[in-house]
């Protein structure tokens, strides 16, 4: 008898390194958000770790200030400026590891001017390109590979638009 596929249950945590309160905020995981919303505060900094399935991983790179796409940083490591008062305005998240097609990663951010943006996935951009605006709030969630996307209102968050990234040809 085929054994059922078990998918093991995977959690998402990450970190954002926010203007002002620098590193003091926790680690958040799996959509609860991290960083700021209405207090115009901008993202130096980010870092995302995948848990719970040795053979999940994450990739994830960040439009930054001065620099654009920085280098992708994978599995806690930062991405991102420290000290340098530059503002993040994109993030692309993606998963690696023998499983990562058995999972999407969801990610949509608080972006200056325009408040939440809607929902990215598995690499796309999310975020704003040639506005000069800064990323506040980011939101993360895993779910099985063609699971259920989480909804335009997540974790008490109700996104304003539906487009997960913003640029001059877009707005």
């Amino acid at each position: 008898v085929p054994r059922p596929t078990v998918i093991p249950q995977v959690d998402v945590s990450y970190k954002t390194h926010i203007q002002t309160y620098g590193d003091s905020q926790p680690a958040m995981s799996n959509g609860w958000m991290a960083g700021t919303s209405g207090e115009a505060k901008r993202l130096e900094n980010i870092w995302v770790r995948v848990s719970g399935n040795a053979n999940l991983g994450v990739q994830y790179t960040t439009h930054c200030q001065t620099y654009g796409w920085l280098p992708w940083s994978a599995n806690g490591e930062k991405n991102g400026t420290s000290g340098e008062a530059k503002r993040l305005e994109a993030i692309k998240i993606r998963l690696t590891g023998a499983d990562k097609d058995n999972y999407d990663i969801y990610y949509r951010v608080h972006a200056q001017s325009f408040g939440w943006l809607g929902w990215a996935k598995n690499g796309e951009a999310a975020g704003t390109a040639g506005l000069a605006k800064r990323l506040e709030g980011i939101q993360i969630v895993l779910v099985p590979k063609n699971g259920k996307a989480p909804a335009m209102r997540y974790q008490g968050i109700t996104s304003v638009r539906t487009q997960a990234y913003l640029s001059l040809i877009h707005i």
